[in-house]
């Protein structure tokens, strides 16, 4: 079981920059991948960006050149880095790990003024 506590969520104006983290209770080179994804009001859970046990890293078409997942296997967390915040990256952030079943974060929110 792998526990996944996010933090880093705000409010900020268009244009500005956050970085959220996800801190693992499990080892993260041992996870086979791990993500992001977001939930706007009304919408469905879409995937936001995800990064491997190898390194590599996917992202959505909207956040491309935008956003940037990375980790610290140290300290078994992994980050996404906003920026260029736009007023539609308005969500709730959550945090996923790939590891025998699909474990989740409770979420932090990301709010974006125009």
């Amino acid at each position: 079981q792998v526990q996944l506590v996010e933090s880093g969520g705000g409010l900020v104006q268009a244009g500005g920059s956050l970085r959220l983290s996800c801190a693992a209770s499990k080892n993260i080179f041992s996870i086979n991948a791990m993500g992001w994804y977001r939930q706007a009001p009304g919408k469905q859970r879409e995937l936001v960006a995800t990064i491997t046990r190898t390194g590599t890293t996917d992202y959505a078409d909207s956040v491309k050149g935008r956003f940037a997942i990375s980790r610290d296997i140290a300290k078994n967390t992994v980050y996404l880095r906003m920026n260029s915040l736009k007023p539609e990256d308005t969500a709730v952030y959550y945090c996923n790990a790939r590891y025998l079943d699909n474990y989740w974060g409770q979420g932090t929110q990301v709010t974006v003024s125009s």
